[in-house]
C-alpha cells in the first residue's frame, strides 16, 4: 500500500499545471492493488471530463490499462466476434476497431452502466452493451445466432447495409430490445416471426428488403408503436385484426397485398396518425368507419383497385393532412358536412386532397356512428 501511495504522490508532481484539465473538469486519482493473485499495483489520473487520462502501473494480472468489467462483457465479446466473422465486406473499415475484449470501444457499439432492476441503482458489475448503430455502414454479411447473447441491448439499427439471409430465431431471446431497424438491406424469406416474440419491441422497421409471403395476424396484436413493412414482396390478404393494432404509424405500401381492406380498419385506436396502403392490389370498398379516427393525419390508398363511393365520414377527419385516393375506381365527392377541403390534383391521379382544414362539426362522430355498426374483429 505504501508503494501505491508513493506512486500517487509522484504522479501529482509529474503532471505540469499548465497541461490544464478544463474549467470545472477537475481530476481524480485512483490507487488500485491487485487481488485474487493478480498482485499488481497501479495509479490512474483522469480529468473528470473524459478528455485525458493517465494510467501507471502493472494493473491487475499484467493489464496496463483498466477496462470495463469482464463479467458483463464476456458474452458481448463472444457475440460481436462471431458476427464479425460473418461479415464478408467492410468497405469503410469499421470493423478494424473491433479488436480486443473492450467491446465498448468498438465503433458502432454503445455501452451504459448497468443497473439493478430491483433497486434501480448502479450495478457494480460494470457496463453493458445497450445499443448497436451501424446505419449506412455498407457492411455485407449475415446476422448470427450469437447476437442473442446481447440481452441488455435495447437498440439495433442496421439501416442501409448489404446484409442477406434471414433473421435468426435466437433473436426471440433479446428481452430488452425496443427498436429493430433492418431496413434497406437484402434480407429474404418469410416475415421474421421471431420479432413477434420480443416482449419489449415497439419499433419494427423491415422495409426495403425481399421478405415474402403473408403478413402474420399476430403482428397487429403486439404493442408496437411503429410498423414499417413497405417495399417488400408480401402477398395475401391484410389480416382481419388490423384494427387491434396500437401503432401510430403503419406502412404496408409497395407490396403485393390483395383482397379487401379489413372492416376493422375503420375502428383503429386514437393513436393512429399515419397509414399507407398505396401500390398494392387491394379491392373492395373503403370502410365507412374511417372517419372515426380523430387524430389521423395521413391516409394513402392510391394505386390499388378500390371501388365504390367515398365514405361520408371522411369529412370528420379533423387533423388530416394528406388524403390520397388516386388511381383507383372510386366514385363520389367529399361530403359537405363541413367547409370543403382545399384540394389539389396530384399529377396522373384524381381525388387527391391535401391540407384539409381542421374545423370539424360536433355532429361528425354521431353521424359516423349512425351510419356504421361496430363489429369486433
Amino acid at each position: 500500500m505504501e508503494k501505491s501511495l508513493l506512486l500517487a504522490f509522484l504522479l501529482l508532481h509529474i503532471i505540469p499545471a499548465e497541461s490544464g484539465f478544463g474549467v470545472g473538469g477537475g481530476f481524480g486519482v485512483g490507487v488500485h492493488t491487485g487481488g485474487g493473485g493478480g498482485g499488481g499495483v497501479g495509479v490512474g489520473v483522469g480529468d473528470g471530463g473524459g478528455g485525458r487520462a493517465v494510467w501507471i502501473g502493472e494493473g491487475i494480472n499484467g493489464q496496463t490499462q483498466p477496462g470495463p468489467s469482464v463479467s458483463n462483457l464476456n458474452k458481448a465479446y463472444t457475440a460481436l466476434q462471431a458476427w464479425k466473422s460473418a461479415i464478408t465486406d467492410d468497405p469503410l473499415g469499421i470493423l478494424r476497431t473491433w479488436v480486443g475484449s473492450n467491446v465498448c470501444a468498438y465503433k458502432g457499439v454503445f455501452c451504459v452502466d448497468s443497473t439493478d432492476p430491483q433497486t434501480e441503482m448502479a450495478d457494480p458489475t460494470g457496463p453493458v452493451v445497450a445499443g448497436i448503430d451501424l446505419n449506412h455502414a455498407k457492411l455485407q454479411g449475415t446476422l448470427v445466432q450469437e447476437l442473442s447473447l446481447l440481452t441488455d441491448m435495447s437498440i439495433l439499427h442496421l439501416n442501409s447495409n448489404r446484409f442477406t439471409g434471414t433473421v435468426p430465431e435466437s433473436f426471440k431471446d433479446l428481452p430488452s430490445l425496443t427498436e429493430l431497424d433492418l431496413s434497406n438491406n437484402n434480407f429474404c424469406g418469410p416475415f421474421p416471426t421471431t420479432t413477434l416474440l420480443m416482449p419489449n419491441l415497439i419499433y419494427l422497421d423491415i422495409r426495403y428488403n425481399n421478405f415474402t409471403g403473408p403478413i402474420p395476424e399476430d403482428l397487429f396484436n403486439r404493442k408496437l408503436d411503429a410498423i414499417f413493412l413497405n417495399n417488400n414482396n408480401f402477398d395475401g390478404q391484410i389480416p382481419q385484426n388490423l384494427g387491434n393494432s396500437q401503432a401510430s404509424v403503419i406502412s404496408l405500401a409497395n407490396n403485393m397485398l390483395s383482397g379487401d381492406i379489413p372492416f376493422s380498419f375503420g375502428y383503429m385506436g386514437p393513436r393512429l396518425k399515419e397509414i399507407l396502403f398505396l401500390n398494392n392490389q387491394l379491392t373492395g370498398c373503403i370502410p365507412e368507419g374511417v372517419g372515426l379516427w380523430q387524430g389521423l393525419q395521413v391516409l394513402d390508398v392510391s394505386v390499388n383497385s378500390l371501388m365504390g363511393h367515398l365514405p361520408d365520414s371522411l369529412s370528420c377527419l379533423g387533423e388530416i393532412e394528406v388524403l390520397n385516393f388516386g388511381h383507383n375506381k372510386l366514385s363520389g365527392i367529399l361530403p359537405d358536412m363541413r367547409p370543403q377541403p382545399e384540394c389539389s390534383l396530384i399529377p396522373g391521379g384524381n381525388l387527391n386532397c391535401l391540407r384539409m382544414p381542421s374545423t370539424k362539426p360536433l355532429v361528425c362522430g354521431a353521424r359516423a356512428l349512425a351510419q356504421t355498426t361496430k363489429i369486433k374483429p
